[in-house]
């Protein structure tokens, strides 16, 4: 018995030895952004550059601008600032500003603030995203989800609420909330009534669902921009990026360009603009 208790001993060390050793545990460090992988295992996957505008060329959304700019860069400082829900219009620069105002942090602090943005789907993993990043009190850290929303039966937005503002634990206090979403309170209508016509108590029942965003010490709107914004923003691309062309054929293109959309928007200016910078020569960089 002895023996075979030895054999067995060995051979499992022996087991132990030849097996790849474990990765290391996920880490926010090393990368200015990271894309959350829960997995398993879980993983935090650099990202090398990441695809943004620059501040100064979002046009018709200064008052979001500024608000948003000046709760990241106090963060980034090293002071409490506030979660922040960004809604609204679809296209009009919610999640190009958090892009924006992360690289305009990191240009006044470089490596001050990393960007992890986090997929919808995986919201309900998100404790332990928080939990990985409270053992990295040092690295101050924007977790990022964009286009949340919930549907009927979707229960993940109450994970989300907990680690919002409750629990034991709370927020870490290296850790940001970001999200945008064209909902103000996340949620469909038909999910807001159905609640209120199958609860005992409609109004708690509704309050409940609400409550989620409430969690956001911030709240940005985001509003569809008549002519005179949009012209504004084709004409600061087009300048930033030296596209030689008149003001008035410029205008007369663009508008052509936002009626075969359909609409006006900071989206719409970019694609005509892409567009635009195609046909003229011009590489965007």
């Amino acid at each position: 018995m002895t023996l075979d208790t030895a054999l067995l001993t060995r051979i499992a060390e022996a087991l132990e030895r030849l097996a790849p050793p474990p990765p290391p545990p996920p880490s926010p460090t090393g990368a200015e952004a990271f894309i959350w992988h829960p997995g398993p295992p879980a993983a935090l996957q650099p990202v090398p550059r990441v695809s943004h505008v620059d501040i100064a060329l979002l046009r018709g959304i200064d008052r979001q601008r500024d608000i948003l700019t000046e709760n990241t860069l106090r963060f980034a400082r090293g002071f409490s600032a506030n979660n922040v829900m960004l809604w609204g219009a679809r296209g009009m620069g919610k999640s190009s500003l958090v892009k924006a105002a992360h690289a305009e942090a990191n240009r006044e602090q470089p490596g001050s603030l990393a960007l992890i943005e986090i997929h919808r789907e995986d919201i309900r993993t998100l404790p332990e995203l928080l939990n990985i990043l409270r053992s990295h009190p040092r690295q101050r850290c924007l977790v990022f989800c964009d286009d949340l929303s919930f549907e009927k039966e979707d229960a993940d937005y109450k994970a989300l609420k907990s680690v919002l503002d409750g629990g034991i634990e709370g927020r870490p206090m290296n850790v940001l909330f970001y999200a945008t979403s064209n909902r103000r309170h996340l949620m469909s209508r038909d999910m807001i009534e159905n609640e209120r016509s199958t609860a005992i108590n409609p109004n708690e029942a509704v309050e409940e669902k609400v409550s989620l965003s409430d969690r956001f010490g911030l709240w940005l709107g985001f509003h569809n921009c008549d002519q005179p914004t949009y012209f504004a923003m084709i004409e600061g691309y087009a300048k930033a990026l030296g596209i030689g062309i008149t003001e008035e054929e410029l205008r007369r293109q663009a508008n052509e360009w936002s009626v075969t959309r359909g609409a006006r928007s900071g989206r719409v200016a970019w694609q005509f603009v892409q567009d635009l910078a195609g046909r003229m020569g011009v590489a965007l960089g």
